[in-house]
């Protein structure tokens, strides 16, 4: 804890509730907690002027020019998570604001709940819970036999961190992996396919693992559903947006795609209501990341750059130049 007079610490304002983090950041801060005002444009108004570290994260209230215009000596912008959708990054920078991220600290939560969400859509768990629940294995019987997930390929869209934990425990099942990416990486043994409709060809399950954001918006849309085919399916552990949701609606609603594991949405918290009575549907509420152990990860390096740049020294993870 720092020996300073409470007083003479940065002030920091911190958007969203994150565990643990805000105990962490007392030490060292004057602590706003934004989410906790009635009114927050009138308490931005009130200590706006004294902010000079910002914490955020995806989904809350994008920091964007008219809040850094109620925050003029805004030094650090530190998201909690890997992406940064909600910061405007050129207009950060215009305004000569350090932008950090957290790349890494939720990669095996994410990358766990995407092989679940795989194993279940294959061997119908949650279906299965609920027909035995609902008494329909009493009245009706065993269920159909199903295949199971050795030797059927997996298609991963972004082999970065998590898309490369998803492959190493894809593999561990005997799936053949395969992904497509910017560019081919020399240093990993699955098989590159350059075209995204052509990989969703040649894959039984399609891993969304890329990051969210302009680039990446809606790149799965119908060709790509068609092509996986009333045989596939689809995991969505990287962003709503990345998904054609009114596609994969309608071709899950006419039997054109197989199944869907879904963790994130295009318009969180809401869910289109057609998905929830769906039995080849998994659903999740965004808990990729709900892990302790990332958490902690999270707390730790949030903390770390925050520290690092009040000390004059270089922050840990900047977000890269190219965004």
């Amino acid at each position: 804890m720092s020996d300073k007079p409470k007083e003479s610490l940065p002030q920091l304002l911190m958007m969203g509730a994150v565990p643990k983090l805000g105990r962490e950041l007392e030490r060292s801060f004057q602590l706003h907690r934004y989410w906790r005002e009635a009114d927050g444009e009138a308490f931005l108004c009130v200590v706006g002027r004294d902010i000079r570290a910002l914490v955020t994260y995806t989904g809350m209230r994008r920091t964007d020019a008219a809040l850094l215009d109620l925050l003029p000596s805004l030094e650090i912008i530190a998201n909690t998570g890997a992406g940064y959708e909600s910061v405007d990054i050129a207009e950060a920078r215009r305004r000569g604001i350090t932008v950090t991220h957290n790349p890494g600290t939720n990669t095996v939560a994410v990358a766990e709940l995407a092989m679940i969400l795989v194993l279940d859509l294959a061997r119908q768990v949650t279906s299965s819970d609920r027909y035995l629940r609902d008494g329909l294995w009493v009245s009706k019987g065993k269920l159909p036999m199903i295949r199971g997930v050795a030797g059927r390929p997996l298609g991963i869209v972004g082999l970065g961190r998590i898309g490369l934990e998803v492959a190493k425990r894809a593999a561990a099942f005997d799936m053949p992996v395969l992904y497509h990416n910017r560019h081919p990486r020399t240093d990993v043994p699955y098989t590159y396919v350059s075209d995204l409709v052509e990989l969703a060809r040649r894959v039984h399950f399609l891993v969304i693992a890329t990051p969210g954001g302009e680039g990446t918006r809606r790149m799965v849309g119908r060709e790509v559903i068609d092509a996986l085919g009333p045989d596939g399916a689809i995991v969505n552990v990287g962003r709503g947006s990345i998904i054609d949701e009114a596609e994969l609606v309608q071709a899950l609603t006419d039997g054109r795609l197989g199944g869907a594991g879904l963790d994130v949405y295009e318009r969180e918290p809401h869910v289109p209501p057609a998905l929830l009575g769906m039995a080849n549907v998994v659903l999740q509420p965004h808990q990729g990341g709900n892990t302790i152990e990332a958490f902690e990860n999270i707390v730790v390096l949030t903390v770390r750059n925050l520290e690092a740049h009040f000390a004059g020294n270089p922050v840990l993870t900047p977000v890269p130049a190219e965004a």
